[in-house]
Order: C-alpha cells, then structure tokens, then sequence
C-alpha cells in the first residue's frame, strides 16, 4: 500500500510541474540550416545562431513529411523550410554582459507548415554564453521540458504559428548585431569623451592658478582682461 501511495504522489508531483512549465516558441528562418543529402531517409542538419539573446546550436537528423529524399533539399532553397525553438524562458548573463536565452529543450524543422521528424537532437551552447552556470540552466531545460511530452501541436498550436509567422533570418540577425555594436560604441564614446573632459580639466586647473599668480604679481601688463590704463600704469611700475 505505501509503495502505491508513493507512486501516485510521485505521479501526482511529476503531472504539477509539468504543468507549471510555459514553453515559448522563436522561429529560425531556413538561410540559417544547413543540411546534408539525404542517408536512409534523413538529414543530417544543423542551426547555428550566435547574435543575443542567442548562442547556441542545434543538431540532429530529419525526415521529410512522407519521406521524400529530396523535398527537404529543394525547400531549402525555396524558403519553405524553416525551424522553430522551444524554450523555457531563462537567461544566463554571456561574457560580453549581455542576456542569453538558455532554456530550450526541444526544436521541429518545418516544410510547408508541416511538421517533419527530428531524432538524435542534440543542443550545445557557445560562447560567450556557455560557463557552467549556462549548462546547468540548459541540462534543467532538457529535463522539465521532457515532461511536457510533444509539444508540436495542440494546446501549443497557436504560439507555434504566431512565431513562425515572422522568423528570424541573417537580414534580422545582422541588424541586432550592428544594433549592439552600435549602443557598444555609444557607450565606449561616452566613457571616452567624459574621461577626455575631466583630463582637459585637471591640465587647465594648473595652468590658469599659474597664469594668474603671475598676472597678480605684476610682472605681466599684457594680461588679458587689463584695461589700457592700467596696462600703462603696471609699465610704469616696472620702470621704477
């Protein structure tokens, strides 16, 4: 009787996080795949992105909805192969101090709006998001979103095609990308032009107390801001 009892609280706990789990969807446009010809009816392929808040790639092997050897090939080139990401929303902070989303536990390739069949799926972060931190974020992803079961498709259906409804493509990425160098530059420029300023002053505080120590003492009549009266009257003191 305890032995069932444990079971079932086991189920129990086991059914609650599962639903406590929101899986998110971000869709990769097909430019970013590359796919090897077909051997025994899959593909070897592989997604590689690397611009925040994404660095990581993903590898497997897939079949084309009915097995065609050749549709995957053809629809690559014709953009009517795409990918889309499933993650849980966590973030692990990347060398370069920008935020990277770690947690995706699952992806499916696209042909047509049809769902192929993935197998041996294998995810690796890169850098600069893949300290030991990030990896134990990903290995907690991989293991919730097991329990989740498929998720390509029902009660999921709708967020899967609001996100395959505007893909990321290289045009995007590399728009974040200058984005992010920009706002870089910004801020180096900024750092830069502060530091600059407070130099210049630190060199012209000296300069001025010794300029008008020297135009105080006298010996100077051509200091400027003197009116000619009194440029005469300090010569006409040093002639004394």
């Amino acid at each position: 009787m305890k032995k069932i009892l444990a079971v079932l609280f086991l189920a129990f706990a086991v059914v609650c996080s599962a639903q406590s789990i929101k899986p998110e969807f971000q869709a990769f446009s097909g430019a970013l795949l590359k796919l090897k010809k077909v051997d025994k009816g899959y593909h070897k392929f592989q997604l590689k992105v690397d611009v925040a808040p994404w660095a990581f790639q993903a590898e497997g092997e897939v079949q084309a909805p009915g097995g065609d050897g050749d549709v995957l090939i053809t629809g690559l080139f014709d953009g009517e192969l795409y990918a889309v990401l499933a993650y849980v929303p966590s973030t692990a902070a990347g060398t370069d101090g920008q935020e990277y989303q770690v947690g995706f536990f699952d992806i499916m390739l696209y042909y047509e709006e049809e769902p192929t069949k993935i197998r041996n799926l294998k995810f690796k972060l890169l850098p600069p998001a893949n300290d030991e931190w990030a990896k134990g974020i990903l290995k907690d992803a991989l293991e919730s979103g097991s329990l989740l079961g498929n998720v390509w498709g029902g009660k999921y259906e709708r967020a899967i095609t609001k996100a395959s409804a505007d893909p990321l493509d290289k045009k995007k990425l590399q728009s974040m990308q200058k984005r992010k160098s920009r706002m870089q530059s910004d801020d180096d420029g900024t750092i830069s032009a502060r530091k600059r300023r407070l130099e210049a002053d630190e060199n012209e505080a000296p300069a001025a107390k010794k300029k008008g120590k020297k135009a105080s003492s006298g010996d100077n009549c051509d200091a400027p801001g003197m009116s000619v009266k009194e440029k005469r009257q300090c010569q006409m003191r040093n002639k004394k």
